[in-house]
């Protein structure tokens, strides 16, 4: 989670998440952050740019059998569809997103019964520190509280 912090930190303009794909034996096969604003790509999420990177150099060019997923917030309903489609073994998120969330928060997509493949999940991983961050973020667009 802390490699997913790092990336989440390099978001510039976009909304600060991070996301990182590790091997079975735990090195790092790709690491992004949301780039939506900086791809002009509404499906540059971190967690997308993060698998396509990782089915890039792994496996048969799209399976990511074995792999881990760790990302600093609960996956929105596309990211969820996206790692089961790639058969992610294992997803790893900090913080929940009730608004969007689709990992037990407002969807369960991974863990769908009809779907062919669910993941092991894991969440609330160093959720302070990634809300942290998106507090912060979301500080400095929306301005102080009114009064």
């Amino acid at each position: 989670m802390r490699a997913a912090l790092d990336a989440a930190r390099q978001a510039g303009a976009d909304v600060p998440i991070g996301a990182v794909v590790l091997a079975p034996d735990g090195h790092l096969l790709a690491s992004a952050h949301n780039a939506r604003e900086e791809l002009g790509d509404p499906t540059a999420h971190a967690e997308v740019l993060a698998l396509r990177a990782a089915a890039r150099d792994y496996g048969d060019g799209w399976r990511l059998d074995g792999c881990t997923l760790a990302v600093t917030v609960e996956p929105c309903t596309m990211c969820a569809g996206a790692l089961v489609l790639a058969r992610v073994a294992r997803l790893v998120f900090g913080t929940w997103e009730p608004r969007t969330g689709a990992v037990g928060s407002l969807w369960d997509v991974v863990r769908d019964r009809r779907l062919n493949h669910r993941p092991e999940v894991v969440g609330g991983v160093l959720a302070d520190e990634c809300a942290a961050l998106l507090a912060e973020f979301f500080a400095g667009h929306r301005g102080p509280p009114a009064e």
